[in-house]
């Protein structure tokens, strides 16, 4: 039977996804969050948030009211469907940071644009506009730190959702002969740097990355 690695503790649900498929698996939290005290400028007209935890630190602080009277600009169908529960106006969801900001650079180029972003971020969305001569605030709500684990055993594959999850791995383990899948362009950029080994999933999702590596464990069990 194979076995998988997850980064991420995962869902009753997603748990099932690989029970259902034969699949065995060990999750735990590669990285670990921590929710920012922050205050907002009075001078923005949209929010953009390319992350869940982005989301997290602005309900933690202001509520769900304050969200309500946002115009938003995420990454992710779970950041955008997060943001709309909470009554947030999304007017764009991008699947990348790439994608975002080139519909920002189209559709908002003279907007105040104000990004809630974390200690831990990749500078592709902040530089592009900044080439662009677009204005952006930055404030950092959330810090994100690593929670490195060692693994004596080894994989058939290993399961990334982010950039610091796979730095976190990499600290104290190696992949070997492991298949990695990641969740997305960015989490693969990173990957990149340790292997070329590794798939991605067609959407930013937890599932999609669970249902791409049942789909290759199927495959070469």
């Amino acid at each position: 039977m194979s076995t998988i690695l997850s980064t991420k503790i995962l869902s009753p649900n997603q748990q099932e996804l690989l029970l259902n498929a034969g699949i065995g698996f060990v999750h735990y939290d590669a990285i670990q969050i921590e929710l920012l005290n922050f205050e907002l400028p009075q001078d923005f007209d949209i929010l953009i948030c390319t992350s869940q935890n982005a989301v997290k630190a602005f309900i933690a602080k202001f509520g769900a009211f304050d969200m309500h009277r946002c115009k938003t600009l995420c990454v992710g169908d779970k950041t955008g469907q997060l943001l709309l529960d909470h009554g947030a106006n999304v007017l764009y969801a991008a699947e990348n940071a790439k994608q975002l900001a080139k519909y920002i650079k189209k559709e908002h180029a003279t907007t105040n644009l104000l990004y809630l972003s974390g200690n831990i971020r990749r500078d592709e969305l902040p530089n592009s506009l900044k080439k662009a001569g677009i204005k952006l605030t930055e404030i950092i709500v959330y810090n994100t730190q690593l929670w490195p684990r060692q693994f004596e055993r080894e994989f058939d594959g290993v399961l990334f959702y982010s950039p610091s999850g796979v730095r976190s791995f990499m600290a104290k383990n190696d992949l070997k002969n492991a298949k990695s899948f990641c969740i997305g362009e960015t989490t693969a950029a990173e990957l990149k740097l340790y292997t070329d080994n590794y798939i991605i999933a067609e959407k930013a999702t937890v599932e999609n990355v669970l249902v791409k590596a049942i789909n290759y464990c199927k495959t070469n069990d």
